[in-house]
């Protein structure tokens, strides 16, 4: 949905300047937005899906493992697909506190794309590059928002998410390397020239939740805290919004409308988007992506 239709529509989670400064920066940070009773079960259901990892020795389909991962001291990067390994989080990508959500910024008909939870464990696991998301997954417009919620929240030391505000208004930038390998950031020579300046970070308690236009380019930097930083990622996008190649990261309920009415007409922006591999050949998630990336270059990992 373009988003002047978007703003048509009267806002009833947001603001009205709220929603004017998510489409005019590309993010909004909400505080404490969701409550406790769902952050308790959301972490126990975290804490579940950390348990299973605890007999997982390599990575795999569900399981990101960082260096260091033990049954005795499970460390991940990620899981994916959460909400197909635990009801629980199903159950909140489709409960109003996010569809609504997700309505103020996509039009009133919400359809799900893909989920990760985003564990970053203590002590040292590596950030991410700066890079934009829908080069992965490009759709027919650019309405897909990632609405991220932190866990048990997130301060400065642990790998916040940080943005360039703005970014999504300018173009799309390749995450191909030199070498024409798919390393999902980009290129070192533009992020050289990203200063302090015109960076913007994501910090807060429990609850505190991020919406992220598909275009806006951020990363964050490592976890060098002694608490994990796990950050729940659903995507939505507008109903009459499609993806056009084949997803890094199936589901089942890919696809699924979460609110409203399926579309019956496609919505087009000419704006390009370079293509990714065809994953159906297979799938090497960011880290591990980047990680292969630094093996080849013989260069230390990212502070």
């Amino acid at each position: 949905m373009r988003t002047e239709d978007v703003l048509a529509y009267r806002p009833i989670v947001l603001t009205e300047a709220q929603r004017v400064s998510y489409f005019s920066d590309g993010f909004l940070v909400l505080p404490d937005y969701v409550p406790g009773p769902w952050l308790a079960r959301l972490s126990a259901a975290t804490q579940k899906l950390l348990d299973r990892s605890r007999c997982v020795t390599r990575s795999d389909s569900i399981f990101v493992l960082e260096e260091g991962h033990s049954a005795q001291n499970p460390r991940l990067h990620r899981v994916t697909s959460p909400q197909d390994h635990h009801p629980t989080f199903w159950e909140f990508i489709c409960d109003p506190i996010m569809t609504d959500l997700a309505a103020e910024v996509v039009g009133p008909d919400v359809k799900f794309h893909h989920a990760k939870l985003n564990v970053k464990s203590e002590r040292g696991t590596r950030g991410f590059k700066w890079h934009q998301d829908v080069p992965a997954w490009p759709h027919t417009d650019y309405s897909p928002v990632t609405i991220g919620v932190y866990l048990t929240g997130c301060d400065t030391d642990q790998g916040p998410l940080t943005f360039l505000p703005g970014s999504h208004l300018g173009p799309l930038h390749s995450m191909y390397d030199n070498s024409g390998a798919f390393v999902v950031h980009m290129r070192d020579e533009l992020a050289a020239s990203i200063s302090a300046d015109m960076i913007e970070t994501a910090t807060g308690g429990p609850g505190t939740t991020v919406l992220l236009n598909c275009r806006t380019i951020h990363g964050s930097a490592e976890n060098s805290s002694d608490r994990a930083r796990p950050l729940l990622l659903p995507v939505y996008s507008s109903a009459d919004s499609f993806a056009y190649t084949p997803s890094p990261i199936m589901s089942p309920r890919q696809g699924d409308i979460v609110r409203g009415r399926p579309a019956r007409f496609a919505c087009f922006d000419t704006r390009p988007c370079e293509l990714p591999p065809d994953f159906r050949a297979g799938y090497n998630p960011p880290w591990l992506a980047q990680r292969d990336e630094e093996k080849r270059a013989d260069r230390p990992p990212m502070l």
